[in-house]
């Protein structure tokens, strides 16, 4: 069942949206502070997070953050701000919607489900690009065969660490995609606890060592990389 973790301070709407998510069909987990939400965060481990932004003894754009270092979880914050610049702060913390005060329980339960329907998108999205493909992928000059674990520019074979070649890998396979550092951290790094530099310092070298080819990953700014779209075809 999907858990949702609800936190919000005013007891008297909380338990109205608790009860309007129950009915819905989720598994809703409820805190009333900040500090209570970051222990539920640990030991719940929630599909969503519907947050409040003004909480007693951690606030809601603390909780955010702190969530942001740990899991993408999708978060929905309701708020009383209505001030654009307020929305600006949350979403550039990670908030992946905004929903006003007063609304309705039916624009809520719209949220929530759409939210989820881009997780559910997202997460199978992310375990596509997980799986080790067997196909061989050329780019121009470039060829890549994962079977042998060979890259090669003009026949010459690159020195590349396991971690620049899965990268390379992936947006050779995804020509035209733009990737975001955290979802490229998901895909390509996993579990390991390292930070969405070490997305652009993998870039860097990578770019290095393909040389003048290196120009096709570009930036995408505010996301994350790409593979500029050209012709690509697999096998040898």
């Amino acid at each position: 069942m999907t858990t949702i973790l609800l936190v919000e301070d005013a007891r008297d709407l909380a338990q109205v949206i608790e009860r309007e998510l129950t009915a819905a069909g989720y598994r809703v987990v409820l805190a009333y502070d900040g500090r209570t939400a970051l222990d539920l965060l640990a030991r719940e481990q929630p599909d969503l997070v519907v947050l409040d932004w003004m909480l007693p003894q951690v606030d809601g754009l603390e909780v955010l953050r702190r969530l942001r270092q740990e899991s993408p979880t999708p978060v929905l914050m309701l708020t009383a701000r209505s001030e654009e610049v307020d929305r600006v702060v949350g979403l550039e913390l990670g908030a992946d919607d905004y929903l006003t005060k007063p609304f309705s329980m039916r624009e809520l339960l719209a949220r929530v489900r759409a939210l989820l329907r881009r997780t559910d998108l997202v997460r199978q999205m992310l375990e596509a690009d997980r799986k080790a493909s067997t196909e061989a992928v050329r780019y121009g000059p470039l060829a890549l065969d994962p079977v042998r674990h060979i890259a090669t520019v003009d026949g010459q074979e690159l020195d590349l660490t396991p971690t620049e070649f899965r990268l390379l890998h992936l947006l050779m396979r995804h020509p035209g995609r733009a990737f975001g550092r955290s979802y490229l951290l998901d895909t390509i790094w996993g579990d390991q606890f390292v930070g969405e530099r070490s997305v652009d310092n993998a870039v860097l070298r990578l770019r290095k060592k393909l040389g003048p080819l290196g120009e096709a990953i570009e930036t995408v700014w505010g996301v994350g990389y790409r593979l500029r779209a050209t012709d690509v075809r697999e096998g040898p």
